[in-house]
């Protein structure tokens, strides 16, 4: 009898949600205040990092930027202050361990327990598999998800004893479909989109449900660190724009933020079609960017 209850509330909670959302189409989520919060963004120094940094100096956050590139984040943190925001500057190598460890610890000395995170430095190495460096494969999984694990452990006991906090995991299409030619950096950001999924539901089964978790999930943005991208379907997004749409998922709790935002929809489909179609729509979207294929670079 309990198990007939429960599948009768599960088909009411199903509708109650659906209903809410189309609600949420037609009226303005309301946004959450940022100012002063104290943000911890990695990869700081450059691209989304960089714009994201911005957006949350405009909103008057307390801001931690960490970066391996000094004169990069030093350029970031420059144009914060002048944006009226409290920065400090670390430089960090977000594949580092003990380093990511000892910097948190110098972080909450000097400036304070971080409130909002986000996981943003990344790593990629455009190239055939067999073409790929070990190290490559190595480094590209230590920033691009374990780091996500030290910085996150970290950070956690003090948004765990307020139960206050925001952690925002920067992942990508990618960790929901794959490309060729950059299998490690596919098969990190899979990782990153499983280790927001799965942080989130430990938050909810913890009853911490003051911590908030967010992940990004942009197409190709022009960072340039993926060379000449393009595709027929999806835009290269700039960066400025990627962050005005991850600032507006963190204020609204929004838990996946894809960007453009219809990608939900492309992903939704995708999971019921056929593999011929999934590989005559790859035909027709012709992603291209220059690779390392068989030692050569090309547009792959």
């Amino acid at each position: 009898m309990n198990i007939i209850l429960d599948l009768l509330l599960l088909l009411i909670i199903i509708i109650y949600s659906y209903l809410e959302s189309l609600v949420k189409v037609f009226i303005p989520q309301r946004r959450k205040s940022v100012a002063g919060e104290i943000v911890l963004i990695t990869g700081a120094g450059h691209g989304i990092g960089r714009h994201t940094a911005y957006e949350f100096a405009k909103r008057k956050s307390r801001l931690v930027l960490w970066d391996i590139n000094k004169h990069g984040v030093e350029e970031t943190a420059a144009e914060c202050r002048k944006l009226g925001a409290i920065t400090h500057v670390f430089v960090v190598d977000c594949s580092n361990r003990e380093e990511i460890y000892d910097s948190v610890n110098q972080v909450k000395k000097e400036v304070g327990d971080v409130t909002i995170v986000v996981n943003n430095a990344g790593a990629i190495y455009p190239a055939d598999l067999l073409s790929t460096k070990d190290e490559e494969i190595t480094k590209t999984f230590e920033v691009n998800i374990l780091g996500h694990f030290w910085i996150t452990k970290a950070l956690l006991p003090a948004m765990m004893q307020r139960n206050h906090g925001h952690i925002v995991t920067v992942a990508s299409l990618c960790g929901h479909g794959v490309i060729p030619y950059i299998i490690p950096y596919c098969s990190s950001k899979f990782a990153a989109v499983g280790f927001h999924r799965a942080l989130t539901s430990e938050f909810e089964a913890l009853g911490k449900t003051g911590i908030k978790t967010s992940c990004l999930c942009p197409v190709f943005v022009n960072t340039g660190f993926t060379k000449n991208p393009s595709t027929r379907l999806f835009p290269v997004l700039e960066t400025n724009e990627v962050a005005r749409s991850l600032i507006d998922g963190i204020l609204t709790n929004k838990k996946m933020i894809f960007v453009p935002s219809y990608l939900n929809i492309f992903l939704t489909l995708e999971r019921f079609l056929p593999e011929r179609a999934l590989a005559a729509i790859n035909h027709v979207l012709d992603i291209q960017f220059e690779a390392v294929v068989g030692h050569k670079t090309k547009m792959k």
